[in-house]
């Protein structure tokens, strides 16, 4: 493919991921994906070239353009080289008219950031959009971060993470047979620190009630030697059946998986009310912190999907805090930076059980800041994706 050809390959696809957005359709990596497949005479040069400028478009238009061609003319304003790719020629964009419009850039629309947490100003800016690195977590039960050190020499260590190991963006760390063997996981540093948070031990029993593909349950379960009874839930039967093998992989052996149906959560727990010595509950919410991978999240956040993200976390809050033991803790936690979902969520939580404290000190030093009665980390003050966690103690 021409390089012309390659930009207007890309206008086509941010057109699909536009729309995609604005409708609740797939996100924008399946709606590449797809893409793809439909143009398989595009060699993987051309792949990683229209998929750089599709995503870097992406990260300029702050919500979604009204056309794949808007948002790719806010993207050649900043880099000539891809304004002088729309000259007409086959198979490529069609010449810039004078007065044509473009998509608005900028981090996002005002409303959305009106919405963030106080602590996140103007000087995160940059690196909640920048592109995020690959962070790798040791698994105890197989591995060190000194192993991931001599796997990949050329990372760092992350502040605060004993097992934690940081490469460089889209590094290949997947293909690696130690991969395969289950040494490591790809975790992001936040996900890490939550997972660290909970305050686990040996011996517990403990709750991860948005279990997801597993990803923090098996952090719990490196942290714990394996030597906790852990119970992992979902309602999303495609991500938890996700978690088996690579509970394997890891060499978990005391996970369990429950599949819960939406709205009858009590009733399938029974067994586990009042009885979990740790609770995690990371809640469906915006993904405002996630931006850096996903950016445009930026372009699907509607109202209407706010409230609903809400009304979800209120309930689950609530769920798990009837599971955990007299003196247990709860650990609440959202990859968002809109303080709604973070410290207004908790504080009201707070409000309708006065027995229920919340902790402090649950960060490594110089990690996080205090937002409410939890913490909040951002990509531009801890480099991970943007994380509101509390921890919060049931009464005795």
């Amino acid at each position: 493919m021409t390089p012309a050809a390659r930009v207007q390959a890309a206008i086509e696809i941010l057109n699909a991921i536009a729309t995609a957005a604005r409708e609740g359709g797939a996100p924008a990596d399946s709606v590449f994906a797809e893409a793809m497949r439909a143009r398989r005479y595009a060699g993987s040069k051309d792949r990683r070239a229209i998929r750089a400028l599709v995503y870097d478009a992406i990260r300029v238009v702050r919500s979604a353009p009204a056309s794949g061609r808007a948002a790719m003319l806010a993207l050649a304003d900043r880099q000539p080289d891809i304004a002088a790719l729309f000259d007409g020629s086959p198979y490529g964009p069609a010449p810039i008219a004078a007065d044509e419009a473009r998509a608005e850039a900028g981090l996002a629309a005002t409303a959305l950031v009106e919405l963030f947490d106080p602590l996140v100003g103007e000087e995160e800016a940059e690196a909640m959009l920048a592109r995020a690195p690959l962070d790798l977590r040791a698994n105890r039960l197989k591995a060190t971060q000194g192993d991931l050190a001599a796997l990949f020499p050329d990372g760092e260590a992350i502040a605060g993470l004993v097992d934690g190991w940081r490469l460089p963006p889209e590094t290949a760390a997947v293909q690696d047979p130690a991969y395969t063997a289950g040494q490591y996981e790809v975790q992001d540093a936040a996900s890490q620190y939550a997972s660290i948070a909970l305050g686990a031990a040996a011996e517990m029993r403990i709750v991860d009630l948005c279990a997801g593909a597993g990803g923090k349950t098996l952090a719990i379960a490196s942290v714990t030697g394996d030597a906790a009874d852990i119970l992992a839930c979902d309602t999303n039967r495609a991500r938890l059946q996700q978690l088996p093998p690579r509970a394997e992989r890891a060499g978990a052996m005391r996970i369990e998986t429950r599949l819960l149906n939406p709205g009858k959560e009590i009733e399938m727990l029974d067994d586990w009310m009042g009885s979990a010595d740790r609770v995690f509950v990371d809640a469906p919410c915006s993904g405002s912190g996630t931006w850096r991978r996903s950016p445009e999240l930026r372009w699907r956040l509607t109202p209407v999907r706010l409230e609903r993200h809400l009304a979800d976390q209120a309930k689950l809050i609530d769920i798990g805090a009837q599971m955990v033991a007299p003196g247990g803790k709860l650990l609440y936690a959202v990859c968002s930076i809109i303080a709604r979902e973070g410290r207004a969520q908790v504080g009201d939580f707070l409000t309708r059980n006065p027995g229920w404290t919340a902790d402090a000190g649950i960060l490594p030093e110089g990690v996080g800041r205090a937002a409410g009665s939890g913490f909040l980390l951002t990509p531009g003050h801890d480099g991970c994706d943007g994380f509101f966690l509390a921890r919060l103690t049931a009464p005795c």
